[in-house]
Parts: structure tokens; C-alpha cells; sequence
């Protein structure tokens, strides 16, 4: 049957007895629809509607989405020339072992939520860990919403509630007795790579980045303005620490100072630029170098678990623990949101019966009484319940319920 004339499109009836649409997109050229319809009217909705979207502005090409997802990815990741080395090797780490196995022969347009809900299952299942998913997830996401601003597909479909939320493990903290003990058992040239990491909150990059010249023993500071990236290849390549925030000036603890001079003294060379931290024979600070020393050391700590990484986390604990502010940690840590550094503050909460106890003090200084002077007795010199007296009135608000934790 000849496609009947409308104002917009064409419709037809197929042999099959179900209708075929056919219209005209904005480069004028004549697309069937993705689907035929079992009802006419059924057809003639789908044309109004694709006329209003083109009306809109709204329309895109059916044929722009089908380049592959992999292919996408590759480019998308090519095309982001501010990346820094570390988060390249990243990316092309979660695309090429996370992501393209299961999705990469997909075009853009059969990437599906069904689809992506299955593949982050079938990741979990085996035994891919929870961080790297999120990760992946992000990741993808990110690809994906770019897809979408590329005018490739309609919508992102990464609508997995919490998928990209991180659940990090708690890492271990070691006891200042265990740091001594690692950074006297690792060869002298990396004790005070250990303290430096533990005590002045430093990542591994950032250490190995360092030059004689961030390094200034009259105010005990240490400037951190770089950082350094171990590609795959084995090539190193130095640029700006993580984040803007991370570019910072960190206060050595003067207790070890004098190790630091040492340091400087006996394995750094003379000029400026001569890095800080360096192997035996000379050559930059590799991690492939240091991981034999490194777990000697913590064997002979007795926490064999132990990653390098958390020797910071370690620090960063310590420093919380001080009564460090909010602003005080995030400058420590080169952080440039609140959200670690309130992991901290959370972990220290123990600091609030240090807080009560320096009040209790003024109050004993002031008035000249004790904890054990005022007990069961309020400002008017009624028994408190709570306390074992016999006033049989309820304190309405210190005894309304129980507390809950700091979320």
C-alpha cells in the first residue's frame, strides 16, 4: 500500500499488517523510524512527536551513535591534553581492563542502564574491588556525558544510584613506635624518606619529586611544588603535584630536622636541582627499588599489612589528634575540599572528652571545686536523678536519650 501524504513524513501499511514510518530530518534526508507500529495512530504520534523534537532543536542523527564505545573512550581520553600522567595511566587502565572487555564492541546508542547494571555486577563478581568499580564507573559516566554534549546520544544512561561512590576500606595506622621502627630498619639513604612521609603528610610522588632546593633547614620547611609519575614504560615524568591545592609549604617537626641535615649532608648532591631522594647508585627513586626494603621493615614493625600510602594517612591521623582545624589539615594535606580532612576530624572525636576535661579544669580553678565535690548536685542544689539522688523529676534535657555517633 502507497505511504499515505502528511504535512510532515509518510506512513504505510507493510504486507505484515503493522505501519512503517518514514520522515524527513533536518538534513533532509529520509530515515524510517527505529521501529513499525501495530496501529496507525500509534505512527502518527511517533511523527508528531519527532516533528516537535526537531522543532526543538532537540533531534539527533540515529547514525551519529553507533561509533563504538571503545573507539569513543580511546579518543576521549587522547583529546584531554591537561591530564596528568598519572590519571592517563589511570584511565587507560580502567577503559582497556574494566570496561572494554565486557562494553567496548557496544556502540554508543546500545549502551543501556540494563546493560551497565549487569556489567558492574558481573565486575564485583569477580572479585573486581569496590574502589576500582566505582572508579570504572566514573569513568564511564564521565565518557558518556560528553557523548551526550557531542550531541551522540540522547541521554547519559549511567543511572545507577551510589555506582560511583568509593567505600574505601580503613586502612591500618601504625603507632610512632612502629614508624621509628620502620625508618630505622630501611637503608639510612630512606629514613628520612619514611619521616618525611609519615610526619609532613607527603605522597610518594611528591617525595620523589623533591630537590635540594624545596628543602630549607634554617625554617624547617619543606616546599612541595611537583611531583613525579612512573609510566608503564618505566619513564618518569615530573610535573605539578595532584591538585592546585597540593602545592604547598609543609612545617618539619624540629625533633628530626637534625635527620634531615644528615640526609642532605650524606646521600643528596651539591646543586640545587639535586634530588632529595635518591637509589644507591644515583638514579631517581623507584618504587620497584624500595619495595624489598620496605617490607623487611614492616615485617620487623609487626604490621606486615602496611602500605606506604598509609604512613600519610598515619600522619594525617596524628596530625588531627593535635587539635589541627579544618583549614590547618587541608594546607597539610594539600587538599582543596573538606572531604578527607573531615575524615580525620571524624576519627578524632575522642578529642571532645579532652575538650570536657579542660573545661571541668577551669571550672575547678575557678571555683575552687572538684568533679567529685559537685556530683548529684545542680545549680540549685537539687539531687540529680541521674546521679542517684532522690528528686524524682526528670533532667528534660541531659537525659532526654541517648546520643548518636558523628556521621
Amino acid at each position: 500500500m502507497p505511504a499515505k501524504r502528511r504535512h510532515f513524513g509518510r506512513v504505510r501499511k507493510l504486507p505484515s499488517g503493522r505501519y512503517q514510518v518514514r520522515y524527513p530530518g533536518p538534513d533532509g534526508v529520509l530515515r524510517p523510524a527505529s521501529t513499525t507500529f501495530e496501529r496507525k495512530r500509534e505512527a502518527d504520534l511517533w511523527l508528531s512527536a519527532k516533528e516537535a523534537e526537531i522543532a526543538r532543536g532537540d533531534w539527533l542523527d540515529p547514525e551519529a551513535g553507533k561509533v563504538g564505545l571503545r573507539e569513543y573512550g580511546e579518543s576521549w581520553i587522547r583529546e584531554r591534553p591537561k591530564l596528568r600522567p598519572k590519571t592517563v595511566v589511570l584511565y587507560e587502565g580502567l577503559l582497556r581492563l574494566h570496561i572494554a572487555p565486557a562494553l567496548g564492541k557496544l556502540t554508543l546508542t546500545e549502551v543501556t542502564t540494563p546493560r551497565l547494571r549487569k556489567w558492574r555486577r558481573d565486575l564485583l563478581d569477580a572479585g573486581v574491588g569496590p574502589v576500582t568499580v566505582a572508579k570504572a564507573y566514573r569513568l564511564l559516566r564521565s565518557i558518556l556525558n560528553t557523548a551526550v554534549s557531542d550531541r551522540l546520544i540522547t541521554k547519559n544512561p549511567c543511572e545507577i544510584p551510589g555506582a560511583g561512590l568509593e567505600k574505601s576500606p580503613e586502612r591500618p595506622t601504625a603507632t610512632i613506635e612502629q614508624v621509628f621502627t620502620i625508618a630505622g630498619a630501611v637503608p639510612e639513604r630512606y629514613r628520612v624518606l619514611v619521616l618525611l612521609a609519615c610526619f609532613n603528610s607527603l605522597r610518594w610522588g611528591e617525595l620523589a619529586a623533591l630537590a635540594r632546593k624545596h628543602v630549607d633547614t634554617v625554617e624547617g620547611t619543606v616546599v612541595v611544588e611537583r611531583s613525579v609519575v612512573e609510566l608503564p614504560t618505566a619513564e618518569l615524568v615530573f610535573g605539578p603535584p595532584k591538585s592546585d591545592a597540593s602545592v604547598r609549604v609543609v612545617t618539619l617537626p624540629m625533633i628530626f630536622l637534625p635527620d634531615v641535615v644528615r640526609h642532605l649532608a650524606d646521600f643528596t648532591g651539591k646543586g640545587p636541582e639535586a634530588l632529595l631522594f635518591v637509589g644507591p647508585k644515583g638514579g631517581p627513586l623507584r618504587r620497584s627499588n624500595f619495595q624489598d626494603h620496605w617490607r623487611k621493615a614492616i615485617a620487623e614493625a609487626g604490621i606486615p599489612g602496611l602500605h606506604f600510602h598509609d604512613l600519610r594517612h598515619t600522619g594525617n591521623t596524628w596530625a588531627a589528634e593535635t587539635g589541627a582545624t579544618l583549614r590547618d589539615l587541608m594546607d597539610r594535606m594539600g587538599h582543596s575540599t573538606t572531604r578527607a580532612a573531615l575524615i580525620y576530624l571524624h576519627k578524632t572525636a575522642g578529642r571532645d572528652r579532652k575538650i570536657a576535661d579542660a573545661l571541668s579544669k577551669l571550672v575547678e580553678d575557678s571555683r575552687g571545686t572538684t568533679a567529685k565535690d559537685t556530683a548529684g548536685v545542680d545549680d540549685q542544689g537539687a539531687t540529680d536523678p541521674a546521679a542517684g539522688g532522690t528528686d524524682g523529676h526528670a533532667d528534660r534535657e541531659g537525659h532526654a536519650g541517648g546520643t548518636t555517633p558523628d556521621q
